[in-house]
């Protein structure tokens, strides 16, 4: 069984956590992933704390293993979320879109282990300085918010340029990703999109479906101008959304045309009117399985592909 620092840090059986999805992250997700072993992250999005706070109690209520809360420092409820986070004592906190540094003390002393998602070696030496426990280094391979390197240019990169445990993200699906991810010096892996489409998941179904459907060029990277460029499933909101922006409308304009779009299409179903976020590894996806038989999979092949290449010969 592959086991790395990361196991032990975070108190779980495999070197692998979930993405913190918006929407999708519930308690079912991130209870389910915690209780096969990895470990299960609520993403809260734009959640107020009051739901947050009902998620962690109702993943407690699942399982008891270590699970852990995103935190999109870039919401309106970020502050809100931070101290029901503190209150609840949740034991892994993952931070995106911003800046944890003014957080990271408070976190810990309610002793939390403080990971936050980089898309640069400049920000994952910064987090290192102001005392993470380890970075999620994500190329612009993933779903949602994206940087601009990608994960095998990304990961090695910051792996050399800090200290402190590295997860890999972005572009990973199965174990062959999974393998890599640690022969470019990550100890584990984030992955997302591929647990969107597992029977926990409270996706709508349509959603699953236009994963499974999905090719190598399904996706596409929006919201450039705005400063916030986004990866999600080529639709006919993603067209119009480009759109706007070629045409150099205002930022708030743009902004409120993807008001309420995620919702519309994660859970409302609309596949084409709504926001799908999903990394570029949708192409991979080709079922709908039990997170714990994903987990299971992606790991008995991480280690036939490791196994594979210690035996392999080089010439």
């Amino acid at each position: 069984m592959i086991k790395t620092p990361l196991c032990d840090l975070l108190g779980v059986k495999y070197p692998l956590t979930q993405g913190g999805m918006a929407w999708v992250g519930t308690a079912e997700l991130a209870g389910a992933v915690s209780a096969a072993g990895a470990l299960g992250i609520i993403g809260t999005g734009n959640a107020p704390g009051s739901w947050v706070r009902e998620q962690i109690r109702a993943l407690r209520r699942h399982t008891g293993n270590p699970f852990g809360v995103n935190i999109m420092l870039m919401s309106p409820s970020a502050e809100d979320v931070l101290e029901v986070v503190i209150e609840e004592r949740v034991p892994v906190v993952t931070t995106g879109a911003g800046s944890p540094a003014p957080y990271i003390d408070r976190l810990k002393e309610a002793g939390a282990k403080v990971i936050p998602v980089v898309a640069s070696v400049a920000f994952a030496k910064r987090m290192e300085r102001y005392g993470a426990d380890a970075v999620i280094a994500e190329g612009t391979e993933s779903g949602g918010h994206v940087g601009e390197m990608t994960t095998m240019a990304l990961v090695p990169q910051v792996v050399d340029a800090v200290d402190i445990p590295v997860i890999a993200a972005g572009g990973i699906g199965d174990g062959r990703g999974m393998a890599a991810a640690l022969a470019l010096g990550a100890v584990g892996v984030q992955v997302g999109t591929r647990f969107i489409c597992s029977e926990e998941c409270i996706a709508h179904i349509s959603v699953k479906h236009k994963i499974l459907q999905a090719s190598d060029r399904s996706t596409v990277v929006t919201g450039h101008s705005i400063g916030h460029p986004v990866r999600a499933l080529k639709n006919q909101f993603t067209r119009a959304f480009d759109q706007m922006e070629h045409r150099g409308l205002p930022a708030h304009e743009i902004e409120a045309f993807g008001t309420g779009r995620m919702r519309l299409g994660l859970i409302d179903g609309d596949v084409e009117n709504g926001s799908l976020m999903a990394g570029q590894i949708a192409g991979l996806v080709s079922e709908i399985k039990p997170v714990k038989q994903i987990i299971e999979e992606m790991m008995s092949k991480a280690e036939a592909v490791v196994s594979g290449l210690c035996r392999s010969s080089v010439i």
